[in-house]
Order: structure tokens, then sequence, then C-alpha cells
């Protein structure tokens, strides 16, 4: 059986990845996949679709194709480096574990993860937004759930695991 664990640093994420751990060593026969997915588009102050023409030929290409690809590269190493030092942290003897980061829209890509690499589970954190806040902003819990190709397991920030 196989567990896809979205990670976001948040403590909802975090006892996620905990939760995750212990449903693979009490039911056995579970493989753990750990994603972290950035959105660059959300970093303050980046702007990703700057427009130019090209006076080559007269298409369009963007002004920040160096840079969105450095930046893209800087965070997914960080995001390594962060779920490097998760997985050390953690218990997960016994378990076959994998990660991967991957640069999108967090819900789009948790769900297309979860359809494409066919997870049986999936275990992941909710922030607590306010109704208010999530009516405003969305959640990505939400989303996931809504369209989840699988059963999603959610996992609170004050939970004690």
């Amino acid at each position: 059986m196989k567990m896809l664990v979205p990670v976001d640093g948040s403590a909802a994420s975090i006892n996620a990845v905990k939760k995750a751990i212990e449903i693979a060593k009490k039911y056995g026969n579970f493989s753990i996949k750990i994603v972290n997915v950035v959105n660059i588009d959300h970093i303050s102050g980046y702007k990703r679709n700057k427009k130019l023409w090209s006076q080559v030929d007269g298409s369009i290409i963007s002004e920040n194709d160096e840079k969105t690809k450095l930046l893209e590269e800087h965070i997914t190493a960080s995001s390594h480096k962060i779920l490097k030092s998760l997985i050390e942290k953690l218990d997960f003897a016994g378990i076959k574990t994998e990660t991967e980061v991957i640069i999108g829209e967090p819900y789009e890509k948790i769900l297309e993860t979860a359809k494409n690499e066919n997870f049986d589970l999936i275990v992941m954190g909710n922030r607590g937004f306010s109704k208010i806040k999530r009516f405003f902003v969305g959640s990505v819990t939400q989303r996931v759930i809504s369209d989840a190709p699988c059963p999603v397991l959610v996992i609170h920030s004050d939970m004690d695991i």
C-alpha cells in the first residue's frame, strides 16, 4: 500500500508524517512518499510571468526565464535539505520512504501525484484556517479532499502524536 504525505513545514504537516509512520508500522506493507510542493508564484516580490517580445523572431519570451530557473533550483535544493532533515529526525525504520520536491500549484500537484502514482491514502495536515479565511483564500486540504482519487486522512496541528 502507498501513502502520499504532502509537507509544508507546518506543525500539522509534521504531525501528518508522524501519523503516516504510525500507520505504516502498525499495519505493515506501506510505503511513504513525502512531497513538498512549492509554488514560486506565491513568493513575495517575485513576478514569474513578465513577458517580452523577442526582437529576433517576434515570439513572446519571458524576461525571467533564467531567474525562474535559478530560483527553482535554489528552492528545490533547500526543500530537499528540509525533507532529508525530516527523514533523519523521525524513525522510518522498516518503511520504504521516498521524497520529492515539486514546483507548481500545491493542490493540483498533490492530486496529480496521487492519481498518476496510484496512491492508496493521502495523509496531510490542516493548518486550521478559520471558516472565514478558508472561504476567501481557499484551502489546499479542502481542495485535495474534494477531488482526491483515494481516501484523505487530515491531521490537525494541535494533535498530540
